[in-house]
């Protein structure tokens, strides 16, 4: 018994830990608190990326990037890539951008699971100004 337990318990935390950042996240504004919406992440040929597949305010659902540029203009949000071409790099990934279709500007990001597996720092920067937010993870 006591080995069919310390199995299931090891193969749970390699579970939890081989999950990584992949996967759906609520997404959480650092000033407000609010929850925003839902972002898939998902890796193509080793880099990653996120799609917004959800917005959760029911008044916001049909919003369109109209302070996006370029391709992403007028677009709706919902479907629209925000993490575009992150690398792993150690217990980071790196070397990409995310779009904050709120202001539609793009900046360098940064992602990093935190301890518990369950919360994801996301950050995003210009030089060495940066913001951060904190996305919790969608069972």
């Amino acid at each position: 018994m006591k080995q069919a337990l310390l199995l299931f318990f090891g193969l749970t935390m390699f579970n939890l830990s081989a999950q990584g950042i992949l996967g759906k996240w609520k997404t959480i504004d650092d000033e407000t608190g609010e929850e925003k919406s839902i972002v898939n992440i998902y890796e193509v040929d080793g880099k990653v990326y996120g799609n917004i597949i959800e917005i959760l305010n029911p008044k916001k659902k049909n919003s369109r990037c109209t302070k996006c540029e370029g391709n992403n203009k007028d677009k709706p949000i919902v479907g629209m890539q925000i993490i575009d071409g992150l690398t792993k790099n150690d217990d980071v990934y790196e070397g990409g951008t995310i779009l904050n279709p709120s202001n539609g500007k793009v900046y360098k990001c940064r992602l990093k699971l935190e301890d518990d597996s369950n919360k994801l720092q996301v950050r995003g920067y210009v030089a060495f100004f940066y913001k951060t937010q904190y996305w919790k993870r969608v069972n």
